[in-house]
């Protein structure tokens, strides 16, 4: 039972707020989303804030839920992902984490690099030209678009990282910071 209590105490020691591990689907992304803002409303955490927080919350949890993979883990087959929110002094730390297939790996990295590439007006840019020319469109209804919103909200560079699974999976981990202030 030491597990529990250790769980909870590296939660406070990274201000932890929210997590959830499991299957992601349409109705577990309304719940997570609604247990978040009641938490920051609880807070008083003012609204502009909140909607960037937010903002980037549904990107993360619509890219799990449109793009995350199962995957065979020794006699059972895996669908399950991560969403963590933690609350610091100065800034919220989103942060989820899916398994997808190696063969996505190094275009979403090069997707991922040229979008921490670019400043505040090359987010602006791009977002625009991809929504005129609706290029990258994928066959799960994805057009790249959710990552350049989460830099472009965030005013950060996007942190991420592939961490290899069995098989042919890896596992895609993601963290946005948004600033309080």
């Amino acid at each position: 039972m030491k597990y529990i209590y250790d769980m909870h105490q590296m939660m406070l020691k990274n201000n932890i707020i929210l997590v959830y591990e499991g299957e992601f689907t349409q109705e577990i992304t309304k719940s997570v989303l609604a247990m978040a803002e009641r938490n920051m409303d609880s807070i008083g955490e003012e609204s502009g804030i909140k909607r960037k927080v937010f903002n980037v919350m549904v990107e993360c949890l619509q890219n799990i839920v449109k793009h995350g993979e199962e995957y065979i883990s020794g006699e059972k087959q895996i669908n399950t992902a991560i969403f963590m929110i933690g609350k610091h002094k100065d800034s919220y730390i989103i942060t989820s984490g899916n398994p997808i297939r190696n063969d996505l790996v190094e275009n979403l990295r090069e997707k991922l690099d040229m979008i921490n590439s670019l400043d505040k007006e090359g987010l602006k840019s791009l977002y625009k030209d991809i929504i005129k020319s609706g290029t990258g469109l994928t066959e799960k209804g994805g057009a790249g678009l959710g990552f350049v919103d989460m830099a472009r909200k965030s005013g950060q560079k996007l942190e991420y990282g592939f961490e290899p699974l069995k098989g042919d999976h890896s596992f895609f981990s993601l963290k946005t910071t948004v600033p309080r202030g």
